[in-house]
């Protein structure tokens, strides 16, 4: 408890140096609601495994390690040599470059946006266009009962802001990319993303997290924030790829208000960090909004992926899907936990939420929760999670055709995990995540030696399962 209190102090140290380098440069409402984050964080502190949220989830590890705010960005040409902008590149997206938590704006293409689209850092949003912020920031995404959240609007700097005119048709995916990196001491950063799409409009966007060096250095962590407002018949496909380093810290909320007859499709995908955990919040707050989840964690040896999703149906005629897939091996360990909660006036709401994983070591354990929580009568809503291994007859019937017992392995666990990205509706990001999913299969199944023969596998499993 004396070390955490301790790095809980080496955080009010930097955010009064944030004070005093930001003083006189930033709106009286956002030094107000910064100080408000603040002092929530020291009354809730990091959270424990008492916490029901947190249970299966430790960021004891975390809170002992002296983390301070990341360097200044690197230099340009330094961020154009680098391995990470050379492969992370895609080609006929429209593209915003973060490294380290520093927007690099000479990276974006300002002539490749098309009309009714408004794109800069959070921190020049900030200067140039303080009213609007002031009505969206920090305004989805409560800090009173999330300590990251807290954490990170303490110390928001940058990060992405976009605004999309009504009746806008992005015919091209938008691109965040964000780099960590890593150095020689423990380093954090807090980007903190705000998206308006307008009335009417459709866009795809897809927010990326990769490491420069994460290899051989010192720690680091990651604590984003992201609220996206959806406006009344806006069509959104978001995704989002989390592939930091095994050294990394990986923390996220996602918070998505939507209006009416709003549709918004998300696919959050998680191959990398030592301890990610993500938060997935979606409000459908006007009559007829519609709501598709879909997740995919792949991960071996000793990672732990957290993710906690909540769908809110909170006006009539709503309906929402939500299908979250895991691939486990080696040591790895992961949690999912989803909540449809339906209000009292929502009625008529049509909900289904499914959580299937696929064990491929005996040593990986999977905590499954499922939850309903109805206050409305004329709903429609299922749940349910399913855990296993790879079928034994499938295996047999692959090999009697002569493919190895390997390839037989490796085929039917990218069919498992395609389930997901197929939905994804963007041709160009569902080719290249197709092909991301296979490497990275590829690539953690020789890294953690294969697993067993199908039979005499065993796992634990939390589990609940309902249907009302």
């Amino acid at each position: 408890m004396i070390a955490v209190k301790e790095q809980q102090d080496t955080y009010f140290k930097y955010f009064a140096e944030l004070e005093r380098r930001r003083a006189g440069k930033e709106p009286a409402w956002l030094e107000k609601t910064r100080k408000a984050a603040l002092d929530r964080f020291a009354e809730l502190g990091f959270p424990s495994t008492r916490i029901e949220e947190w249970k299966y989830t430790s960021v004891a590890p975390l809170t002992r390690i002296p983390f301070r705010p990341a360097a200044n960005s690197l230099a340009l040409a330094e961020v154009r040599q680098s391995a990470a902008f050379q492969s992370a590149s895609i080609a006929d997206s429209l593209p915003l470059y973060f490294f380290g938590g520093r927007y690099v704006d000479e990276l974006t293409p300002r002539s490749a946006w098309p009309a009714g689209v408004k794109v800069s850092s959070l921190r020049q949003a900030l200067s140039a266009n303080p009213g609007l912020l002031e009505q969206h920031l920090a305004r989805y995404a409560s800090f009173e009962k999330r300590s990251f959240v807290a954490l990170n609007t303490a110390f928001m700097e940058d990060g992405a802001f976009i605004e999309i005119s009504k009746d806008v048709i992005l015919n091209q995916p938008i691109h965040l990319l964000f780099v960590a990196v890593a150095g020689d001491e423990p380093m954090m950063v807090h980007p903190r993303n705000l998206i308006l799409v307008g009335r009417g409009s459709q866009a795809t966007i897809f927010e990326r997290y990769l490491s420069l060096n994460g290899e051989n250095k010192a720690p680091y962590f990651t604590n984003a924030v992201t609220e996206v407002v959806v406006g009344e018949n806006a069509k959104v496909e978001y995704i989002k790829e989390q592939d930091e380093s095994e050294q990394a810290f990986h923390i996220a909320t996602l918070q998505f208000e939507q209006e009416r007859s709003s549709s918004v499709h998300t696919h959050s995908l998680a191959f990398g960090s030592g301890l990610a955990r993500e938060e997935l919040i979606t409000v459908l707050d006007g009559e007829g909004a519609e709501s598709l989840l879909n997740g995919l964690y792949v991960i071996n040896g000793r990672q732990h992926v957290d993710n906690q999703t909540t769908i809110d149906h909170a006006k009539p005629h709503c309906g929402s899907r939500e299908l979250y897939k895991g691939v486990l091996d080696g040591k790895s360990t992961g949690v999912f936990n989803g909540k449809i909660i339906v209000r009292k006036d929502a009625q008529k709401t049509d909900s289904k939420q499914s959580n299937k994983n696929l064990l491929l070591a005996e040593d990986c354990v999977i905590n499954t929760k499922p939850e309903l929580e109805i206050f409305a009568d004329d709903v429609k809503c299922t749940h349910g999670a399913t855990i296993g291994q790879i079928d034994a007859e499938a295996i047999f019937y692959l090999r009697s055709r002569g493919i190895s017992l390997e390839e037989a392995r490796s085929m039917l666990t990218v069919a498992f995990a395609n389930d997901v990205i197929s939905k994804i509706k963007s041709e160009l990001m569902r080719k290249r995540l197709e092909k991301a999913v296979v490497e990275k299969l590829t690539e953690k199944q020789e890294s953690g030696a294969g697993g067993p023969e199908p039979e005499g596998h065993r796992a634990r499993i939390s589990t609940l399962h309902e249907e009302r």
